[in-house]
C-alpha cells in the first residue's frame, strides 16, 4: 500500500464545497498517517493567502480556515502551483503556514513511484 497520497484541488471561493471537501480528505489522509501532499493549482492557489479562506464555511463541516491549519499542523503538505500563483499576482510573503510555491517538477517528484490521489 502507498504511503503517500495527494489531493489535487482547483476550486477556491468558486467553489466551497469542493475546496472544503477537499481539505476534509486531506486531513483524513495525514490522519492515517499518509504523507499527504495538497496540490493547489488555478483558482485554488488563492487560498494559499493568508486571511482568504477565513470567510468559507460549508454547512455540516469544519471552516475550511480551520481544516486547513489543522492540516499544516498535522505535518501535511501545500504545494502552490508557481504559474498559476504568478499569473494572479499573490504575494509569497502572504503564504499559509505549510505552503510553498513550486514548479511542476516538485508534483512530479512526489508522485512518482506510485501515489493514491484524487482530484477536486
Amino acid at each position: 500500500m502507498a504511503d503517500k497520497f495527494c489531493v489535487s484541488l482547483t476550486t477556491a471561493k468558486d467553489n466551497p464545497d469542493k475546496s472544503t471537501v477537499a481539505f476534509v480528505v486531506a486531513n483524513a489522509a495525514v490522519a492515517s498517517d499518509k504523507n499527504t501532499l495538497v496540490f493547489l493549482s488555478t483558482e485554488a492557489v488563492r487560498l494559499s493567502q493568508k486571511g482568504y479562506a477565513e470567510d468559507i464555511a460549508e454547512d455540516g463541516f469544519a471552516p475550511l480556515a480551520e481544516l486547513m491549519t489543522n492540516f499544516a499542523k498535522a505535518g501535511g503538505q501545500i504545494y502552490v502551483c508557481a504559474p498559476c500563483f504568478k499569473k494572479r499576482g499573490l504575494d509569497e510573503s502572504q503564504l499559509i503556514d505549510g505552503a510553498v510555491v513550486v514548479g511542476g517538477a516538485k508534483l512530479v517528484e512526489f508522485m512518482s513511484g506510485g501515489v493514491s490521489s484524487v482530484s477536486y
